[in-house]
């Protein structure tokens, strides 16, 4: 059979479906047509924002190269500007209260300038301008390698360490910040078999699994090797805050260790820009391990 015979049959068997059949093959298509345009505009729209759409339109109808180039550069140069103006007027807002110290570092305002002047989303936006704002108000409070750690993070990162801030600890001073995954008593004749020897605070039922702490770990955020305190003494009181609500442990047994993951220096400066946001059904979770080896108060 002729390949032109061969397809007037496969014609006339189209022909031989029902019309439930054809209308539905008829829709698919029209679907697949009208989703595939729609990618397209959104796609052309993009590209025409950041001026790089000139090879996707009609020879007749693109600029010379040169021309667009320039306009790329001129949009890019707008896009920054508009940026930093917008971080300037949120940053107003957050120190407008405060005194601003009589000396600025010159050197770190320009550098802050270069790297946040690319943040065009409102809520990276609004960090950054906290970043500022702190800087401003008391100088030193944000090395330049905490701006270039932050300038890679992308708003999923903040927001993991907005999650990890809500269920950390802090040492009085704010600058020790750690994450408790558990506690547990040495070893030791009279409690070697006890079940209650080790107590575990599973973060994974907070929304902070092993991922999120890689990810925060690769973001030199925290560390991710697991680490636990010196021994404690029984009637040892350590002293910690929750997002602002203290935090008191008395031990009533000895030789008790806290297990954690602790914040790197850089996480530690990042985590100031985090509100204080606390996670109620994560504290008590914590104070109910706790428990096994301290009196804990938090009034």
């Amino acid at each position: 059979m002729s390949k032109d015979k061969s397809e007037v049959v496969v014609l006339e068997k189209d022909l031989q479906k029902s019309a439930d059949d054809t209308v539905i093959v008829t829709t698919s298509k029209s679907h697949q047509t009208s989703a595939e345009a729609g990618v397209s505009q959104q796609f052309l729209k993009l590209a025409k924002k950041f001026a790089i759409d000139g090879a996707l339109l009609p020879e007749d109808k693109q600029m010379l190269i040169e021309d667009r180039t320039v306009k790329r550069a001129r949009l890019s140069q707008l896009r920054k500007q508009k940026n930093i103006e917008s971080i300037m007027q949120k940053t107003l807002t957050y120190c407008a209260d405060f005194e601003i110290g009589q000396r600025t570092d010159l050197d770190w305002f320009s550098r802050y300038i270069a790297l946040s002047e690319e943040v065009s989303n409102p809520t990276m936006q609004d960090l950054w301008a906290k970043i500022l704002a702190g800087e401003l108000t008391k100088p030193g409070a944000f090395s330049f390698k905490a701006l270039q750690v932050f300038r890679d993070m992308s708003i999923f990162d903040a927001k993991l360490l907005a999650k990890a801030c809500s269920l950390a600890i802090k040492d009085p001073n704010k600058k020790g910040i750690r994450l408790i995954t558990g506690a547990y008593q040495q070893p030791g004749f009279f409690n070697f078999f006890s079940k209650q020897r080790q107590q575990y605070c599973n973060l994974s039922h907070y929304g902070l699994n092993y991922a999120d702490l890689l990810a925060l770990s690769e973001n030199h955020l925290i560390y991710l090797q697991e680490s636990e305190s010196s021994l404690i003494s029984k009637g040892e009181v350590l002293q910690f805050t929750y997002n602002g609500l203290p935090l008191k442990l008395t031990a009533i047994k000895a030789n008790v260790c806290l297990q954690f993951y602790k914040f790197t220096p850089l996480g530690a400066e990042l985590a100031h820009l985090i509100s204080d946001k606390s996670n109620d059904d994560f504290f008590e979770h914590l104070k109910s391990k706790l428990t096994h080896y301290f009196v804990v108060n938090s009034a």
